[in-house]
């Protein structure tokens, strides 16, 4: 007889094993069930995530604008404070204590803008800013302090220091605005530039470019912001 008409039998399954488990050829076709714990993510450590993500990668927009404005008309008070002091230590104790007044203002004025458009004040944008602006301010600090050391009298402290406080001032706006809007840098620049020009002028202009800047400029631009972004 031909075996090649003889039926073909079908391949016998398996037998379970002893103790009712199938063996590990039969085994091996089945689909594995993972036994593990499986790890999944929390939802709000998501939003969470997503959130910080866009703040990163966002604007520091609470630059105030009406808080700058107080700010230069603070420095237009100082500025005439100033021009009556007798000596270079009250002219500089002065606009010393004109920059720790701005400073509460600025502080002041960034809260209640950040209150008002319910925004995160501490937050990614936010922190960069402050990285980039504080450190060339404590530099201009520092510097003021060590000509003042340094023995620098009458017209020389008041040459030297107006013309340094505005290119420091205006190379923290600059620093700081890469990471706000497009008004910030350009607002630093003008401070730049002016403090440049300060070191070429003549002694009896410093409370002239006082005023300009830390009044005028300020003024100006915290219109501008107010205006365009809010208080």
């Amino acid at each position: 007889m031909d075996r090649s008409h003889r039926p073909r039998r079908r391949p016998r399954r398996p037998q379970p094993a002893m103790g009712g488990e199938p063996s590990s050829l039969w085994a091996s076709t089945e689909t594995a069930v993972p036994s593990g714990n499986i790890q999944q993510t929390d939802p709000l450590e998501q939003i969470r995530f997503i959130r910080q993500t866009m703040e990163s990668a966002g604007s520091f927009t609470l630059v105030p604008g009406i808080g700058q404005v107080v700010i230069g008309l603070t420095a237009l008070g100082a500025t005439y404070l100033a021009s009556r002091a007798a000596d270079a230590p009250h002219w500089l104790a002065t606009w010393m204590i004109e920059a720790a007044i701005a400073m509460l203002i600025a502080g002041f004025a960034i809260a209640r803008k950040a209150r008002i458009a319910r925004q995160v004040l501490f937050s990614g944008p936010a922190k960069k800013f402050a990285f980039s602006f504080f450190p060339p301010l404590i530099a201009g600090l520092l510097l003021t302090l060590l000509m003042y050391r340094m023995g620098a009298a009458g017209g020389q402290v008041l040459s030297a220091i107006p013309a340094m406080w505005l290119m420091m001032y205006g190379t923290a706006v600059i620093t700081g605005g890469a990471f706000s809007v497009r008004i910030v840098p350009v607002m630093g620049l003008c401070f730049l530039g002016l403090g440049i020009t300060a070191v070429f002028a003549p002694v009896v202009w410093v409370n002239w470019y006082m005023a300009l800047g830390f009044g005028g400029l300020h003024i100006l631009f915290g219109t501008i912001i107010a205006r365009r972004y809010g208080g």
